[in-house]
């Protein structure tokens, strides 16, 4: 392709006149038959709903004024009417004109030229690179001196980095014609309906401005981790089935996974909101060993068998839902009661959490441990998993008690003003306090938040589990939920994250934990696979936050 096909500016404006041209003769046509019906319906509509708000002038006013409009707006929405067959007509011819002469006549003429636009920059940058060498080689054979030889090697690495950056320039600028050109059609059907498009028209639109955005540096900073696990998921897939001659990828392993990570969630979902606010929580595990043993006293089967210092608890005169009601009260106010107290310690004298969750933690252990000499405190009423997260043909119903958390928190954090805030203090928090932002109710709230999400947790565990509650339980999971908070894009440097992206990560460490266990490999080398993840993880998140600074 030579350079004739390369168009200029006023060649590729003499393409697009024609086109221009005609739709222009339609849509003013269009526009002047909406002048009197749809524009003014829209104007009135408008206006009726700002002088409802408009609390500076009088009710009589008001009434006036909105009657004045209603009567206005009933004729011009019959003007609408009767000129809507028209305008239909035209904006079909205009659209019918457009998909025969747009794309042949205009578009694929530009991106040919594009094309060999690319190719002269390439071919012109490549010259100028063979020139600048040849230049180099020739200065150096001159040359003698160490510091000279020396600096001409900077100069000469200083002109290959300006001929880099000049032909990365003119890439980009023919990107933006291309694009540009591209987006012309969707510009002059935007006018002709004004602003309405197809699924697919949106779709194309959509997909259009992702490859014009489209960076393979920071898409590969962004998904590097998910490819890379997904490769390792890929690679277990077809290594289950030789090693173990089972599939992995079934029915049952999926709800199995899917089970195992609805209490994590709640777990992942309290520390997210810390984690947003640049903190952590050490005492996760802790707080689920504590709400396990809270838990399964409360609905045990029988009398306890162990004692709480020195006492034995017999809650068998309640009734079961009393009992499961109480156990859910007693773990979400245990977990609030010592998240409160972090929480306090973080906004009050603005101790970093990892001191403060470390302390909770090893207090909440301590006392547990004291309490229950460490003993496990057995089984639940056997009735009790059935009435909580009972099983519906096979589907595990703890499932939806995740959904449920996960829609909660999403709309806490998008759609209430507390969320707001969340992002604002943990992106700035001196700039969000000078907003007027209590930076303290909104770090103590948070704290808050994530115990009552703790409590949930384990108390479903709990359920899960069939009791089995010891101080000893939820040992690590700490390390599990931040961590799958980090993989899903919570970011420890504060204000960045999504719900979506703990989801993810909850079922990325859990999925990844499952498939290893079913293959055999030991639990400790399972610890160092989740130590690299959290390594590459946390290492992505600085990157991007570097190339954000």
């Amino acid at each position: 392709m030579g350079n004739s096909a390369i168009l200029t500016e006023n060649q590729e404006m003499e393409l697009r006149k024609k086109i221009d041209s005609y739709v222009g003769k339609i849509q003013a046509e269009i526009d002047s038959l909406r002048a009197d019906g749809t524009d003014k319906v829209i104007f009135l509509q408008n206006h009726i709903g700002t002088t409802k708000r408009d609390r500076t002038i009088t009710k009589e006013e008001k009434d006036k004024i909105l009657a004045k409009d209603m009567a206005e707006l009933e004729k011009a929405k019959a003007e609408e009417e009767r000129n809507k067959s028209q305008v239909s007509n035209l904006v079909s011819d205009a659209e019918a004109y457009i998909k025969i002469h747009f794309d042949k006549e205009y578009y694929q003429p530009v991106c040919m030229s594009c094309q060999a636009e690319k190719e002269v920059a390439r071919r012109e940058y490549q010259s100028k690179i063979d020139k600048l060498k040849a230049e180099h080689q020739e200065a150096i054979s001159k040359l003698s001196g160490h510091q000279e030889i020396k600096d001409e090697k900077y100069v000469f690495k200083n002109k290959l980095f300006d001929a880099k950056m000049n032909l990365e320039k003119e890439l980009h600028r023919i990107k933006d014609r291309k694009h540009s050109a591209y987006m012309h059609k969707y510009h002059l059907l935007d006018l002709l309906r004004m602003s309405k498009f197809t699924f697919a028209e949106t779709c194309a639109q959509k997909w259009e401005n992702y490859k014009y955005t489209f960076n393979r540096r920071t898409f590969f900073l962004q998904n590097g981790l998910y490819i890379a696990i997904l490769l390792v998921f890929i690679a277990l897939c077809i290594i289950t089935p030789i090693v173990k001659n089972a599939p992995l990828l079934t029915y049952n392993n999926v709800l199995n996974i899917l089970q195992q990570a609805s209490p994590r969630m709640f777990l992942a979902l309290g520390v997210a909101g810390l984690i947003l606010l640049t903190g952590t929580d050490l005492s996760i595990g802790r707080m689920v060993g504590m709400g396990m043993t809270t838990a399964t006293i409360i609905m045990h089967q029988g009398i306890n068998t162990g004692s709480v210092f020195g006492h034995i608890f017999d809650f068998t005169g309640m009734p079961v839902g009393a009992r499961v009601l109480l156990a859910l009260v007693a773990c979400v106010v245990l977990c609030t009661f010592f998240t409160t107290i972090a929480g306090f310690f973080t906004a009050k004298f603005k101790m970093h959490p990892f001191i403060s969750t470390m302390a909770n933690m090893l207090v909440i252990f301590g006392l547990v441990t004291y309490a229950t000499k460490g003993v496990s405190f057995g089984g639940i009423e056997p009735s009790i998993p059935q009435m909580i997260i009972p099983k519906v043909n096979g589907f595990p119903t703890i499932i939806l008690w995740a959904v449920a958390a996960v829609i909660i928190v999403w709309f806490i954090w998008n759609k209430t003003t507390f969320g707001k805030n969340l992002y604002a203090v943990g992106g700035n928090p001196e700039a969000a306090a000078v907003s007027g932002i209590s930076v303290f109710r909104v770090t103590v709230g948070a704290f808050i938040l994530a115990g009552i999400l703790y409590g949930f947790g384990s108390w479903l565990e709990c359920a899960r589990m069939f009791g089995s509650g010891s101080a000893a339980y939820g040992q690590g999971w700490e390390m599990d939920a931040i961590a799958a908070c980090v993989v899903g894009g919570i970011s420890f440097t504060g204000g960045i994250g999504r719900i979506s992206g703990v989801v993810v990560g909850v079922f990325i460490f859990t999925a990844l934990t499952y498939s290893l266990t079913i293959l055999g490999i030991d639990t400790n080398l399972q610890f160092v696979f989740s130590g690299i993840i959290i390594l590459v993880s946390v290492t992505l998140d600085c990157l991007k936050y570097v190339q954000k600074k």
